[in-house]
């Protein structure tokens, strides 16, 4: 697994021994999300749950996001020899606690993501989780935030949102989506404007 693309191109990232504890998202699927994504990651603060390898994390970082912190329970070792393979280490946080109590440690600190990954491990209720922590959460995400989840291609029903709208869905195979979601406000306003 290697970055793409900006100042840390062409590194390899190191995986861990034994497939059970990540799921790295494949190279093909990673080059769409950021062909998506284009321009709009520089300058960006990250947010990069469930983050395994930091592979999402790191390819923003790489590509000129302002920042990134990787949340991880089982990898937090990896991600940080991750960044230092990178040397995007003076950018990055790295916590090791639960997914969910750190997001609600993130947003009473205000933290206001503009992108966020979630790639979770399928069909075990996490992303759905986690979608709806964020729908619910105050100053977790950005008012033009971005929510990237990774999820399998078979999980297509999404939990009921108050606030979050999904703006995009891109299918690859037989495995894999990725949803794009945005504040339904933000949205809004971007479509009121001539």
């Amino acid at each position: 697994m290697r970055v793409i693309t900006g100042s840390a191109r062409g590194a390899r990232l190191k995986t861990p021994k034994g497939a059970a504890v990540t799921r790295p998202t494949a190279d093909r699927v990673k080059e769409s999300l950021f062909n998506i994504l284009g321009s709009m990651v520089q300058g960006r603060k990250v947010l990069d749950i469930f983050a395994g390898t930091g592979n999402l994390g790191i390819e923003a970082l790489s590509r000129g996001a302002e920042s990134a912190v990787f949340v991880d329970k089982a990898t937090e070792k990896l991600i940080r020899e991750n960044l230092t393979i990178t040397h995007l280490s003076d950018k990055a946080m790295v916590r090791s606690g639960d997914v969910f109590t750190e997001m609600t440690r993130l947003a009473q600190g205000q933290a206001d993501f503009s992108l966020i990954f979630c790639d979770p491990p399928y069909h075990k209720g996490l992303w759905e989780q986690a979608l709806q922590q964020i729908d619910q959460s105050q100053g977790l995400m950005a008012e033009n935030g971005i929510l990237v989840i990774e999820h399998g291609a078979d999980e297509g029903e999404f939990p009921a949102l108050g606030r979050l709208v999904q703006v995009m869905n891109r299918r690859y195979g037989h495995t894999t989506q990725l949803s794009f979601f945005q504040w339904k406000s933000y949205v809004e306003s971007e479509e009121e404007e001539p």
